[in-house]
């Protein structure tokens, strides 16, 4: 079984995705050499075990990761089936060049001296911008990220589950080593942020809201939406749960204003309407982003 699909480095679609593990690799880098490693913060991921190693023992925080990152790939293989391709190899070897290349140009200084908190929050924004942009390619990080699925191949366990376990371990690695509890809390304001923003780019930033109506005025509700906001909806069939009467549910997305106007309409015509308002993370189809261009734009 093919679990990635292969390209051709000079189409198209080669360039584009390897030009984004490039630029994803530099962002990437860019945020451990300017704001993670000056302060020791460990984000978990073999570059927390690097960063460690680092400041015991001297050695290059690119060179360590990629050190770990290659077996690890390699048994990932032999355990797992072909689900690393050259992209990711190519992600975490530019990585590590790039880590240890912007350290000898620019140094071992942080960017903002003397502010752990403010670096905190900018390394997880380059990490984040680095990783998204590596994984919008069909990428993967690598790394501990391969321990977690080969442990989840024995143990059936969610590999996101054991991935938070696996870089909690490590930034409570980075605790016993340097003895100061302010890091592994630094640590973990990087780990949530680089995993929002990762989630913004492969998402994209979206203000629509999921509504489900249960009403006895959905003739007059459905008008609105299709007349009045100029949107679409579908009308779901049900039953109470309470009495088994015969309901009909109203399922459309519109966008924050049109949800106010749409709720404040409803309360003029049937105040005892149940209505439910969900975020939503992603809308594809007509009238929103199309599907076709998701599955282009994410190479």
């Amino acid at each position: 079984m093919a679990f990635l699909r292969k390209e051709k480095l000079f189409s198209k679609r080669g360039l584009k995705s390897y030009s984004l593990i490039l630029l994803g690799s530099f962002i990437l880098a860019a945020g451990y050499v300017l704001f993670i490693t000056p302060y020791k913060i460990v984000p978990g991921g073999v570059y927390g075990i690097s960063i460690v190693l680092h400041y015991l023992l001297g050695t290059p925080v690119g060179m360590v990761a990629l050190a770990f990152d290659i077996p690890l790939t390699i048994i990932g293989i032999r355990v797992l089936g072909p689900r690393f391709g050259v992209k990711t190899v190519v992600g975490f070897v530019f990585t590590a060049v790039f880590v240890d290349g912007l350290t000898y140009f620019y140094g071992t200084e942080p960017l903002v001296e003397g502010d752990a908190l403010l670096s905190s929050i900018f390394g997880g924004l380059f990490m984040g911008i680095g990783l998204g942009m590596i994984f919008k390619s069909r990428a993967t990080s690598g790394g501990t990220d391969i321990v977690a699925m080969m442990i989840s191949k024995y143990t059936r366990l969610p590999v996101g589950q054991l991935m938070i376990m696996v870089d909690s371990v490590i930034v409570l690695l980075g605790l016993l080593v340097f003895q100061d509890w302010k890091i592994p809390l630094y640590s973990l304001i990087v780990i949530f942020i680089t995993g929002k923003v990762v989630d913004t780019i492969l998402e994209g930033m979206n203000y629509d809201k999921v509504l489900f109506i249960v009403s006895d005025k959905t003739d007059e509700i459905r008008n609105k939406i299709i007349n009045d906001l100029n949107r679409g909806g579908t009308l779901i069939r049900g039953e109470g749960l309470y009495n088994n009467n015969d309901r009909r549910i109203v399922f459309t997305v519109v966008n924050r204003r049109e949800t106010v106007m749409l709720q404040d309409f409803i309360n003029e015509i049937d105040p005892q309407a149940f209505v439910t308002v969900l975020n939503a993370n992603e809308i594809l189809g007509n009238g929103f982003r199309s599907l076709k261009d998701k599955v282009t734009e994410t190479v």
